[in-house]
């Protein structure tokens, strides 16, 4: 942060101390009770703090500390607050009171059931941005945007004021295109695939992507293990233009940068405001510089969107916002009744990605579908081929092996190809009777995912055996729990043994 903003102020100093205490994107500065600064400013635990370093400065949440962790004329600061201002141990930070944020006024009013205008949109963004929110505020904003739904006015004004505060791109040429999954559906790796056959076809796909918040695996996870993904735009532009596409981690280059912000708050609050995805999808689009994508939308009793009712509704509002801003869209609503794919956590989906790549005879064929009937619509869309044709030369690509050799191509581009870890643990889940599996509960069997270790472990995860529909005889595996420690096996087994209800297994 830079002064820009809000004024030096007059305050008492306290040398930096480093904790290494990770409290994710939130800053947090740790203090003394009895310190001299705490007591001549009057802070109680938990207060908003101005913390500078020289020019550089932040918002900072306050712990106070009531024991010898640190001596009185030391500040404790997170990884998040230690490298946002750019201090080194010992060095003189000052703390003071920050400047209101009259921003949350708005938030208050819509709390209460007032309209946003795009003014106050614009200033809540750019204080959430600029780290003036805490995470109690950010969830009052994300609570009373789901309570008081977004109308079409207020959408727009949100996606414009997320485009605005970040950076944005410009190619120079169109058709630019791109895709996006609304999520909610373990193994939907589709986007490697998409990205290298609609590459191949010499159209210009520059995907940014997300990592996991709260799911086993976020596209960047899984692309991370075949290669860097921590490109920033000088580096994510030569690979563009080398090779007509890059898979690339949206994080570090700043499209958007209050998306990541929400969507963990999101997630953590289990709220799905429709208004908000909205902004969060069409936002990165639109400051990536794309001009056409396509919507994947899962629909599914346990997926994000769980009837097409819901679907239609999203379409429409999805739809409506992007021609707003000249965006052209198109929404595909797919199957989210169970998983795609075999692996579900980074390393088990880029296997899964190459292996559809690479044509290898057991390749999951859900994931290849799925990859070649979004990769056809975008080559109908940019113009390489006419309506209806677009899944044929999808496949063609895919199966004469261009597609796999593109992506090799970019993956050596963006810093080189790797080859994705294995798990050193793993158990099998067996099926206790015998009979034709009706239902896969998705939400569940990410959660086992997640205790395994995924995303962090990037070998970790769970490695799927079965299908709806399919034939599994009793005492034959449904799933295996991978994992790259003794412990973590543990717990997903653990939550796998008192939830058994994961696969439903019904009579033949």
């Amino acid at each position: 942060m830079t002064t820009a903003g809000e004024p030096p102020t007059t305050a008492s100093t306290l040398r930096a101390k480093h904790l290494g205490i990770d409290t994710h994107q939130e800053a947090v500065i740790f203090m003394r009770q009895d310190c001299h600064v705490c007591r001549s400013e009057g802070f109680a635990a938990h207060a908003r703090v101005r913390v500078a370093n020289g020019h550089q400065w932040i918002i900072a949440t306050l712990f106070q500390v009531t024991s010898d962790l640190l001596g009185h004329s030391e500040a404790g600061l997170s990884d998040s607050a230690f490298r946002r201002l750019g201090v080194r141990n010992g060095d003189r930070i000052s703390v003071s009171h920050p400047k209101p944020v009259e921003s949350l006024s708005s938030v208050r009013g819509k709390v209460y059931g007032t309209r946003l205008e795009e003014g106050p949109i614009r200033q809540i963004i750019e204080d959430i941005v600029s780290g003036r929110y805490s995470d109690i505020h950010l969830s009052s904003f994300v609570t009373a945007c789901s309570a008081r739904s977004l109308d079409y006015d207020e959408m727009i004004a949100l996606t414009r004021a997320m485009i605005d505060v970040g950076d944005q791109l410009e190619w120079g040429s169109a058709p630019i295109l791109d895709k996006h999954c609304v999520g909610g559906l373990p193994g939907n790796r589709t986007t490697p695939i998409v990205v290298a056959i609609v590459a191949a076809a010499g159209l210009t796909i520059p995907k940014t992507s997300s990592r996991a918040i709260t799911s086993p695996a976020g596209t960047a996870d899984a692309m991370e293990t075949l290669a860097p993904v921590d490109l920033d735009l000088s580096q994510m532009r030569k690979v563009v233009e080398a090779e007509g596409g890059c898979v690339v981690w949206g994080g570090a280059v700043r499209l958007s940068p209050a998306d990541d912000i929400l969507i963990r708050i999101e997630r953590a609050l289990d709220l799905d405001s429709e208004g908000q995805l909205v902004a969060s999808v069409l936002s990165k689009k639109i400051a990536a510089g794309a001009t056409h994508t396509i919507l994947d939308l899962p629909v599914g009793p346990t997926a994000k969107v769980r009837s097409e009712e819901a679907a239609a509704r999203l379409e429409e509002d999805l739809t409506a916002v992007a021609h707003a801003f000249g965006l052209e869209v198109t929404a595909l609503q797919t199957d989210g009744t169970q998983p795609v794919g075999r692996g579900i956590g980074p390393a088990l989906e880029a296997r899964d990605v190459m292996a559809v790549l690479r044509n290898d005879p057991g390749a999951p064929q859900d994931l290849a579908d799925r990859a070649v009937t979004l990769s056809g619509a975008l080559l109908e869309l940019g113009g390489s081929a006419r309506n209806g044709e677009g899944p044929g030369l999808a496949r063609k690509i895919l199966q004469d092996g261009r597609a796999e050799a593109k992506l090799e191509k970019i993956c050596e581009a963006q810093g080189g190809l790797r080859t994705p870890p294995v798990a050193k643990e793993r158990y099998p889940i067996l099926s206790g009777s015998t009979g034709i599996v009706g239902e896969i509960d998705n939400r569940r069997i990410a959660r086992i995912a997640k205790l395994a270790g995924a995303p962090d472990a990037k070998a970790a995860g769970v490695e799927r055996h079965k299908w709806i529909g399919e034939m599994v005889e009793k005492g034959e595996p449904l799933f295996t729990i991978h994992a790259e420690t003794p412990g973590e096996l543990a717990y997903a087994l653990d939550y796998a043994a008192v939830n058994d209800s994961i696969f439903t297994v019904g009579k033949p």
